[in-house]
C-alpha cells in the first residue's frame, strides 16, 4: 500500500494523468464540438463564447486568458503544489487546443453532442484523478468538493446550466441545446471516471452463523470484517450484523461463502462512492 501511495503522489505519475486528459479533452473540443459550432461547458465553454462572438485570438489563448483570476484562487485556498500542477494543465490544455488540427467525420449534430462529451467528460475525469486540474473552473469545482463534498460533475453541470442560458441570443437554439446535450454527458462521464476505481460494495449480512461466515471472508477474501450490533424489530430479540466492504469482482464470491454457510441467511450489498482507509483508496491531498 505504501508504494502506491507513493505512485499517486508522484510527480510523473500526476504529469501522466494531466497530460493524458489534456489531450483527450482537446480532441474532444476541437475534433467533434467545435466543427459543430456548439460549445462546451466551464472555461473553456465560455472562451469559446468570446472566440466565436469576437473571432480574435483562439480558443486556447482566450482560455489561457480567463484562467488568471482562478489561478490566484487556488494558490490561496488549495495548495501551492496544487496550483503548479493546475499551470501544468491549463498549459497542456492551451497548447493542444492550438495543435489539434483535425477533425472527426460527423455529420449528425446528436452524435458529435455523443462524442465530444464523452471525451471532455473522460479526459477531465482522468485529469481529476490526478493532484491537479486542468485549471478554469476545474479549480472552483475541485475547491468546492474539498471544503463542502459539492460532487464535481453536479457542479459542472450547474455552472453550464447558466452558462447556456446566457448564451441565448448569441446563438441559435438548436445548438445551444446540442451543447447542453453535450454538458450533461460529460458530467456523467466526469462521475464515472472518477468513481471507476474507487467505488466499492458495502455488504450487510444477517445470520445465525455469522462467526463462520466473518473467519471465511477473513482468511479467502483477504478482507476485514465488523460485528454490529442489531434487534429484530418482530422479534424483539438481540442479534449481531456483520459489516464489511468489498470490490465489485468480489461480491459473487463473498456471496457464496455466506450462502453455503447459512442457505437463510440475510445478504444486503450497497454502492458506496468511496471508501478511504487501510486496504482501499487513500485520501487525497491536495
Amino acid at each position: 500500500m505504501k508504494s502506491n501511495t507513493n505512485i499517486v503522489y508522484s510527480i510523473p505519475w500526476n504529469l501522466f494523468l494531466i497530460t493524458l486528459g489534456s489531450v483527450i479533452v482537446a480532441v474532444g473540443i476541437k475534433a467533434a464540438i467545435i466543427p459543430h459550432g456548439m460549445i462546451t461547458g466551464g472555461f473553456s465553454g465560455l472562451g469559446l463564447l468570446f472566440y466565436y462572438g469576437s473571432d480574435i485570438l483562439t480558443p486556447g489563448i482566450w482560455y489561457l486568458i480567463l484562467n488568471v483570476p482562478v489561478f490566484v484562487i487556488g494558490w490561496k485556498f488549495i495548495s501551492k503544489r496544487f496550483l503548479y500542477y493546475s499551470l501544468y494543465g491549463a498549459g497542456i490544455l492551451t497548447l493542444f487546443f492550438d495543435l489539434v488540427n483535425f477533425t472527426f467525420d460527423i455529420s449528425d449534430p446528436w452524435l458529435a453532442a455523443l462524442a465530444g462529451g464523452t471525451l471532455v467528460g473522460a479526459g477531465s475525469g482522468i485529469v481529476f484523478r490526478s493532484l491537479g486540474s486542468g485549471g478554469g473552473n476545474d479549480i472552483i469545482s475541485i475547491l468546492l468538493n474539498q471544503k463542502f463534498s459539492l460532487r464535481i460533475g453536479t457542479y459542472n453541470f450547474m455552472f453550464n446550466f447558466v452558462l447556456f442560458a446566457g448564451s441565448f441570443g448569441y446563438l441559435d437554439t438548436d445548438i445551444i441545446l446540442y451543447s447542453m446535450a453535450t454538458s450533461y454527458i460529460a458530467s456523467q462521464a466526469i462521475e464515472y471516471c472518477m468513481g471507476l476505481f474507487n467505488q466499492r460494495k458495502m455488504i450487510l449480512i444477517i445470520s445465525r452463523d455469522l462467526p463462520a461466515i466473518a473467519d471465511q471472508i477473513i482468511e479467502k477474501m483477504q478482507r476485514g470484517a465488523t460485528f454490529l450490533k442489531g434487534r429484530g424489530a418482530y422479534t424483539g430479540e438481540d442479534r449481531e450484523v456483520l459489516l464489511t466492504v468489498a470490490n465489485t469482482f468480489q461480491i459473487k464470491r463473498i456471496e457464496e461463502i455466506v450462502f453455503n454457510i447459512d442457505p437463510d441467511a440475510f445478504m444486503i450489498t450497497e454502492n458506496t462512492f468511496n471508501v478511504l482507509g487501510r486496504g482501499f483508496s487513500r485520501r487525497k491531498v491536495y
